[in-house]
């Protein structure tokens, strides 16, 4: 699942980057509005956390463009604006979240997740197929109620396939998804996951399959 982040503090944008790739999100960075604003057009994110204080302007007037189009795109304003009437601008102009600095990373994290669970988002706190289950919060996988050891992106992937199931995923939809601007990555990436993937399902025994429509994408299917 792909954020972008935009913080113009290098030390705050690399720990911002650092603790969401470790809950499992591939992170893109921009250290301004205009650097915002390409990154949005040239990929699509679930979420986008908002510095507004930034060098090339101020944040907001990117909010308030997402949304004058019609873009639900969640935003978690991120911002040491701590007066009552910024944070009545900055969710008046259309923010889901407003966080002040400093803050707590654990806390940043959590309600990054919560925005994502909400009705028409991206996540939701458990999903189940076959015999599997994963749990998106802490990204536990099971089958059979036994715990299936999966890296960070393998289990991206495995969320991706699950939301989707029965249904065929794009090859560059998960591509997209898993992989951000600075991940160096190889033309059969995403195959080469899909197989990591499939054998460790398969070696803990879990009762559906990932079938590959050649040439569009990926397919779960229980078996």
């Amino acid at each position: 699942m792909r954020l972008l982040a935009v913080e113009d503090e290098p030390a705050l944008a690399s720990l911002l980057h650092a603790a969401l790739g470790r809950a499992g999100f591939a992170v893109d960075l921009a250290d301004g509005v205009r650097p915002a604003a390409s990154s949005l057009a040239a990929a699509t994110y679930e979420a986008m956390i908002l510095d507004l204080g930034l060098a090339d302007g101020d944040g907001m007037s990117l909010l308030r463009a997402l949304r004058k189009r019609g873009d639900p795109i969640p935003v978690l304003i991120l911002t040491a604006r701590d007066a009552p009437e910024d944070r009545v601008a900055g969710l008046d102009a259309g923010a889901d979240d407003y966080v002040i600095k400093p803050f707590h990373m654990n806390e940043l994290v959590s309600r990054v997740r919560a925005l994502l669970r909400r009705p028409n988002a991206a996540l939701g706190v458990r999903l189940e197929f076959s015999n599997l289950s994963l749990d998106t919060p802490s990204r536990a996988v099971e089958v059979d109620g036994s715990a299936v050891p999966l890296s960070l992106r393998e289990t991206s992937l495995l969320e991706m396939l699950l939301r989707r199931a029965g249904r065929v995923v794009p090859r560059e939809a998960l591509e997209q998804g898993l992989y951000n601007f600075d991940t160096p990555t190889t033309p059969n990436a995403v195959e080469v996951l899909v197989h990591r993937l499939r054998k460790r399902l398969t070696d803990a025994g879990a009762k559906l399959a990932i079938h590959t429509v050649r040439g569009v994408g990926y397919l779960l299917a229980a078996e």
